[in-house]
């Protein structure tokens, strides 16, 4: 079983086209059978448990005490195939409407070296959307689909996890969608720091008097100077946080503004800053996934066969940040040089079969 997930994560790596049990077993000219590949992906029980497994020795050589988690989520696009436990409809904030697939919450692990030659960002846990509930809509009438546990429940499952897995980190990095008071609470309670981006309608106080007499205003409408932290209370929180205020140009020259907040009340703006950014790491994990190991390109229909071909597709990019790490290449590098080999080979074939052909 374990040789077959390395080479079904490899042919994930090398494949430009949809990956079949099929093609594999064609790829080892037979000595893989199409059923026993078939088998792989729906009998094994792949889990972010085998995950943490497989990443720990890596994790370990290059962790640190100041490392950051890092939490979003990345949706596989699946319109043909039909609604289950595991592709149904999911809210796409990139586009604005809900989409047809899979749902996948990840948590990654980052550290910048300070030479900046060995920057690891690598995933240590994921959790699928699994949405087994069904209910009906009242005003539309329509049937919906509702996981049991949300995806905040989720967080605080995968944090706690990775403190017993003694994971060296300090800060957890997330979006406004992941900033609810009760992640704060926990986050806090566990000795770690966050960093949200905060959404502008959120209530808070400016000081605790005003908190008292529950003089909440929009956090958009605070008298705050730009870039400079300062302390407020957020509402139905016990205790503060220190938010900043930032102005940023968009690619399209528009301003715009964004509000951090944390519970690391020595923070300076250019930490704040500096800290966050990091968070954009993880868009280049899912764009990593998606364009390099073939995670939407399984045929399978089950979700079993779906879940185990997901997991091989992280376990791949697993494999291209430790040649990452050990050859000083970027993954689309990498998967240009190999795209480039399998044409020079391609080329000598074609040539091959043009032997003794009669001129034209």
């Amino acid at each position: 079983m374990e040789n077959i997930l390395e080479i079904y994560s490899d042919y994930l790596l090398c494949s430009t086209r949809q990956t079949t049990a099929t093609g594999l077993s064609a790829l080892s000219n037979g000595s893989l059978s199409h059923g026993r590949i078939t088998r792989f992906l729906s009998g094994a029980e792949f889990d972010s448990k085998t995950l943490w497994l497989k990443v720990k020795p890596l994790v370990q050589e290059y962790e640190n005490p100041d490392g950051c988690l890092i939490f979003d989520d990345t949706r596989i696009e699946k319109q043909y195939m039909d609604e289950n436990d595991l592709i149904c409809w999911h809210w796409d904030h990139s586009k604005g409407r809900n989409v047809k697939g899979i749902n996948i919450l990840s948590s990654f692990y980052f550290y910048a070296s300070i030479q900046g030659d060995s920057n690891l960002h690598i995933p240590l846990a994921y959790r699928m959307v699994n949405n087994t509930l069904c209910f009906c809509e009242i005003q539309t009438c329509k049937e919906k689909r509702q996981s049991a546990v949300s995806k905040n429940e989720m967080i605080r499952e995968m944090t706690a996890q990775q403190i017993k897995n003694q994971v060296l980190f300090k800060y957890i990095l997330a979006d406004s969608w992941l900033a609810l008071n009760n992640n704060m609470r926990f986050i806090a309670k566990n000795k770690k720091f966050f960093i949200f981006n905060i959404k502008e309608n959120r209530l808070s106080a400016r000081d605790q008097t005003a908190r008292n007499k529950s003089q909440w205003q929009n956090i958009s409408s605070l008298d705050i100077a730009e870039n400079i932290p300062v302390k407020v209370w957020l509402k139905d929180l016990e205790f503060p946080v220190l938010l900043v205020k930032q102005v940023f140009k968009n690619k399209d020259s528009s301003t715009g503004t964004r509000f951090l907040v944390s519970n690391g009340y020595t923070l300076s703006d250019d930490q704040f800053t500096t800290l966050y950014k990091k968070r954009w790491n993880v868009e280049k994990c899912h764009k990593n996934v998606k364009q390099n190991a073939s995670i939407a390109s399984s045929p399978t229909r089950s979700v079993r066969g779906q879940s185990n071909h997901l997991f091989a597709s992280i376990f791949a990019c697993v494999k291209l940040e430790k040649i990452k790490l050990a050859k000083n290449l970027n993954y689309f590098a990498m998967k240009a040089k190999i795209y480039m080999t399998a044409l020079k080979v391609a080329l000598f074939e074609l040539n091959s079969l043009k032997d003794n052909l009669i001129p034209a």
